[in-house]
């Protein structure tokens, strides 16, 4: 390690850099920023094994990005702040307007599932005081018990189907899941339009929307 003093400065920035540069890391910060979790769970939901989340999730902790809690025989994670959340954010910007294959994939896996444009926050807020949509959250119900959108119902995008009938059809319904490359508001939207009702999904999700300042229910 240097002795210089803004050369050490740089080599903790890389640290936190570093610990980014996993696809695996990304993944588990995008499960972490919708509510704490166990290491078991989120090996389970990435598809590592637990002795691979359980390295990826100590050099995380290492550079800061996310806290640990022990009970019992489990330890439990949580992302550090609304700051991790933010710079994860500022990252997906970054790749999807320098990156080229980012751009590519996106217009490819993405946008040919929805053409219509995304509801952006602000409108979203506005025409939820007036009363003209239904904030409906298709994350599983512990996602949705940790934080959610004020207002929102909850019903996960696998048991949409079968509660449709708990849904206003007069109103338009914006849907939202864990953030912009996740896809089960993608889904859930498809379902909605294909039994007649007016759908969109939010431009991003909630990890983004609390890390904006918005106001969040628990």
């Amino acid at each position: 390690m240097s002795s210089d003093p803004k050369s050490r400065l740089f080599e903790q920035l890389a640290r936190v850099g570093t610990a980014f540069a996993s696809a695996g890391r990304l993944q588990l910060l995008e499960l972490l920023a919708q509510g704490e979790r166990s290491v078991d769970v989120l090996a389970a939901m990435s598809g590592l094994s637990v002795a691979n989340c359980s390295k990826h999730l100590q050099m995380l902790r290492q550079a800061g990005l996310v806290t640990a809690r022990k009970d019992g025989l489990r330890v439990f994670y949580a992302v550090a702040g609304d700051d991790v959340i933010a710079l994860y954010a500022a990252l997906q910007r970054v790749a999807e307007n320098r990156v080229a294959e980012v751009e590519r994939l996106l217009r490819t896996w993405l946008a040919h599932r929805d053409e219509l444009e995304p509801v952006a926050p602000a409108e979203l807020i506005d025409r939820a005081k007036l009363g003209l949509v239904t904030v409906l959250d298709v994350r599983p119900a512990e996602e949705y018990a940790a934080g959610h959108l004020p207002g929102a119902i909850n019903i996960p995008v696998d048991q949409l189907e079968s509660r449709l009938a708990k849904l206003p059809r007069r109103r338009e319904i914006v849907a939202y899941c864990r953030g912009p490359y996740c896809l089960m508001s993608f889904e859930a939207v498809a379902t909605l339009r294909k039994r007649g009702l007016k759908a969109r999904r939010l431009e991003n999700g909630f990890p983004e929307w609390r890390a904006a300042g918005l106001p969040v229910e628990r």
